[in-house]
């Protein structure tokens, strides 16, 4: 098996991934606290967050730090 075939994208290990990813994760984790102590409208705004991290995630990727950009580094494994 080679390293990193021709046509390989990465598998989404950019600064663009991370930041959709951990975005999302925060939106998750804050929804989870919102829904158990009964606050719906936590609930409501940590959706919204998670609908924005794919967006910030594209904005950023079309920024240059995405697996193809210009400013992205890939690091050796």
């Amino acid at each position: 098996m080679t390293s990193n075939p021709i046509g390989d994208p990465g598998h989404g290990h950019s600064p663009a991934a991370w930041t959709a990813v951990l975005i999302m994760l925060i939106g998750i984790t804050a929804g989870t606290v919102g829904l158990y102590i009964g606050q719906h409208v936590v609930v409501y705004i940590s959706a919204a967050i998670v609908v924005l991290g794919p967006i910030v995630g594209f904005i950023v990727s079309k920024a240059g730090y995405g697996v193809n950009g210009p400013k992205f580094q890939p690091k050796g494994h």
